[in-house]
C-alpha cells in the first residue's frame, strides 16, 4: 500500500514558464549590465545599449530593475556576494588543528586570492572606486554583504585554532582582517590592478610569505624551560655581595 502511494504521489510542480522566464530576463539583463558598466563607467553605460547587448526592450528594463541607478547598484551588490559566497566555500576547509599547518593554510590562502583575482572582480573594484563619490554609501553596503562575512568567517576559525592552542590571538576578528590583507596586498601591484596577468610563481611567493609572516607572529611561543637546580642555586649565591676574606 506503502509504495502504491509512493508510485501514485505526483512530481513537485515545475516553476511557471512566465516565472522562469522572468527569472531568465534579470539574469541576462544583470549580465548585459555588468559588462557595459565595466566596459564604459557608470556615465557612459546608457539603458539602450544594456538593453540591445541583453536582448530586450528598454522597458523591460525598467519593469525588471528600475532606471540605470538602481540598476548598477543592483550588479555591484550581487557580484560583491557572489564573489564573498565563492571565498566562503574556499574557508570551509579551513583547517582545525596544527597538522601540517603551514601548508594546509597556504592552500587556503591561495584559493581566497583566487577567488579576488579574477578579471571579473577587479573590473567591478576600479568601477566601484570610480564611482564612490557618486555613490558613497555602496561600499559600505558591499563590505556589510561581502567583506564583514568573510571576515566574520574567517575570525570563527582562526578563533577555533586559538581555542585549541594551535594560535596565539587575543582578538579574533583583527587577526582575521591580517590574515587578509597578508596574502592578498601584493595583488594590486602584481596585477596592476587587474590590468595585467599575474605570474603563477609571483602570486604563490606573495602568498606563502603571506602565511608565513601571519604565523611567526601568532604561533605560541614555547615557555623558557626551568634551569636545572644546581645552575640555579650557583646563580643565587653568585648574586650576593662579595666580600674579601679576613686577614689572619
Amino acid at each position: 500500500m506503502v509504495e502504491e502511494t509512493r508510485r501514485s504521489t505526483p512530481p513537485p510542480p515545475a516553476a511557471p514558464a512566465a516565472t522562469r522566464g522572468r527569472i531568465d530576463k534579470r539574469r541576462a539583463i544583470l549580465a548585459a549590465a555588468e559588462a557595459v558598466f565595466t566596459r564604459e563607467g557608470y556615465t557612459l553605460a546608457g539603458i539602450d545599449a544594456i538593453a540591445a547587448e541583453a536582448g530586450v526592450s528598454k522597458p523591460t528594463i525598467y519593469n525588471h530593475l528600475g532606471g540605470k541607478e538602481n540598476l548598477f547598484r543592483t550588479v555591484v551588490v550581487e557580484a560583491a556576494i557572489e564573489s564573498s559566497g565563492r571565498i566562503l566555500t574556499a574557508l570551509e576547509a579551513f583547517p582545525t588543528d596544527a597538522e601540517e599547518l603551514h601548508p594546509r593554510l597556504t592552500a587556503i590562502a591561495h584559493r581566497v586570492v583566487q577567488c579576488q583575482a579574477g578579471e571579473k572582480g577587479w573590473a567591478l573594484q576600479r568601477l566601484v572606486y570610480a564611482e564612490a563619490a557618486r555613490f558613497p554609501d555602496l561600499y559600505d553596503t558591499i563590505r556589510e554583504g561581502g567583506t564583514v562575512r568573510i571576515v566574520d568567517a574567517l575570525a570563527g576559525r582562526l578563533a577555533r585554532l586559538a581555542h585549541g592552542g594551535h594560535l596565539d590571538i587575543d582578538d579574533p576578528v583583527t587577526a582575521a582582517n591580517q590574515f587578509l590583507a597578508l596574502i592578498s596586498g601584493d595583488l594590486p601591484t602584481l596585477t596592476a590592478l587587474g590590468t595585467r596577468p599575474v605570474d603563477d610563481a609571483a602570486l604563490h611567493r606573495a602568498v606563502t610569505a603571506g602565511v608565513t609572516t601571519f604565523l611567526r607572529a601568532f604561533t605560541p611561543r614555547a615557555e623558557p624551560a626551568d634551569p636545572p637546580a644546581s645552575v640555579a642555586g650557583a646563580g643565587t649565591r653568585a648574586s650576593g655581595p662579595i666580600t674579601a676574606a679576613p686577614r689572619r
